[in-house]
Parts: structure tokens; C-alpha cells; sequence
């Protein structure tokens, strides 16, 4: 693997087979008090950004984080650019993401190896939020070994993971010193992703439609690389 190449770091978990018992316990049901306060915050409408995202397997519709404005604002110049317009997710790894938005994708010939695109443009600093985590449908900035840990300007990855169990994200948490939220442990130990990236690459949207597309994108033929045999190019367009 060559130095420059922008690719995720793969990180290797043990996995430990975990038997739950459940006690059954019987309680008289309190009557559900109505956060007025939370529901009204709640039902005003999301302002952020949206991008979409058409590829040959279907629409994918990623929402921006404004707290990441580093990201967001960079996304959002290459997006009206059409930067990422006839780029390919050339790599997919099933369990664990699809990546794309290298430049040399664009003309690149069948077979050729990719991921090396887009180093000679300026990084974007690196925005850890302990709030904003790898779960499924997660979007995410590409990197290379640089030891600010600062994103590629172009390169992206979306999440599609695997379902953790606690005694997994006890082991990240030891091994990272960081700390999973309840609300953390309940995204990885349902709908999955990749806990083992976090505070390590800027997390900086998330899919609020297609992950239907990243599933059907990350089961495609792919050569010893991890590049799809057949092109899956993508076309962005902001939504208003």
C-alpha cells in the first residue's frame, strides 16, 4: 500500500460471543409525562443542508452538519462546483463503508488502482464532535496518515457497519479512552457501524434517505482492491 494513498485505517476487533438473560419484572406502568418543551424543539423544521446524491443504484440524501462548518462549507463548494460529478465510489468493503470522491476516478481505466486523488489540495482540519459518531449511514471525511489526523479535501466515506455488542464497545472504549453515550451504545448495538473510527476521522452528515442504495452499492462484484468491476458513478446536486 503506498504512504499517500488516502484509505481508511482497518482496524482489528476481537469479537466475544455474549448469552443475555432476561428477568421478567412485573411493575405498575406510571403515567407518561409529556415534555412540552422537547416536543415543541422537536418539531421545528431541520434547517441543514441537504445534498443529494445520485448514483446508478438509486438517490442517497445526506443532511450537513452545521456544527462541522469546516466540512460542511468545503462539501458544500465542491457539490456547486460539480467537483463530484462522474466520480466513482471505488472502494466498497461490505460490514464497514463505501468510499469515493477521488478525482482520477473520473477517466480512470478499468482495474486501475485508486484512492491516491485529490493530495494536492489543502486539508480540511480536523472537527471531532464526541457527539457525532460512526453509525450506520454516517458521513465521513477520508484521510491519510497525517498526525493531525486532518481530512482529505474531497475524499468521502458513508457507513455501513455491523451490528456491536457491549463487551466490543467496552474493548474501543479502553483501547481509545473515550467514552460511548447511551444513546451511542444504542445506535452500534442496533442498527450498527464503526465504532472503532470515532474521534479518529471527522464525522461531518449523516443519510436521511437511501440507505437502501448503500446496501445495494456495498454487495456489488468487486476486484482484490475493494474497487466495484463495474463503475458506480455518482452526480451531487444541493437541495433547496
Amino acid at each position: 500500500m503506498k504512504a499517500k494513498t488516502i484509505l481508511l485505517a482497518m482496524l482489528s476487533l476481537a469479537c466475544f460471543s455474549v448469552t443475555a438473560q432476561v428477568k421478567k419484572t412485573t411493575q405498575k406502568t406510571k403515567p407518561v409525562e409529556v415534555n412540552r418543551t422537547a416536543a415543541k424543539r422537536s418539531s421545528v423544521k431541520d434547517k441543514s443542508i441537504r445534498v443529494k446524491i445520485t448514483t446508478d443504484s438509486g438517490i442517497i440524501i445526506v443532511k450537513l452538519y452545521d456544527s462541522t462548518p469546516l466540512h460542511r462549507d468545503n462539501f458544500v463548494k465542491l457539490v456547486n462546483q460539480k467537483f463530484y460529478d462522474s466520480l466513482m465510489f471505488h472502494r466498497i468493503i461490505p460490514d464497514f463503508m463505501i468510499q469515493g470522491g477521488d478525482p482520477m476516478s473520473k477517466n480512470a481505466t478499468a482495474g486501475s488502482m485508486l484512492g491516491m486523488g485529490g493530495g494536492d489540495m489543502a486539508r480540511i482540519p480536523a472537527e471531532f464532535r464526541p457527539y457525532l459518531f460512526h453509525k450506520k449511514g454516517a458521513l465521513a471525511a477520508a484521510r491519510d496518515g497525517n498526525p493531525e489526523k486532518a481530512s482529505s479535501a474531497c475524499q468521502f466515506y458513508i457507513v455501513e457497519g455491523r451490528v456491536s455488542n457491549d463487551k466490543e464497545l467496552d474493548m474501543i472504549q479502553q483501547q481509545k479512552g473515550i467514552k460511548f453515550s447511551p444513546e451511542q451504545r444504542q445506535a452500534y448495538t442496533t442498527v450498527g457501524g464503526t465504532p472503532f473510527l470515532d474521534q479518529d476521522y471527522t464525522v461531518f452528515g449523516e443519510v436521511v434517505s437511501g440507505l437502501e442504495v448503500i446496501d445495494k452499492i456495498i454487495n456489488v462484484p468487486r476486484d482484490a482492491n475493494n474497487r466495484p468491476l463495474g463503475d458506480v458513478r455518482m452526480k451531487m446536486e444541493l437541495l433547496k
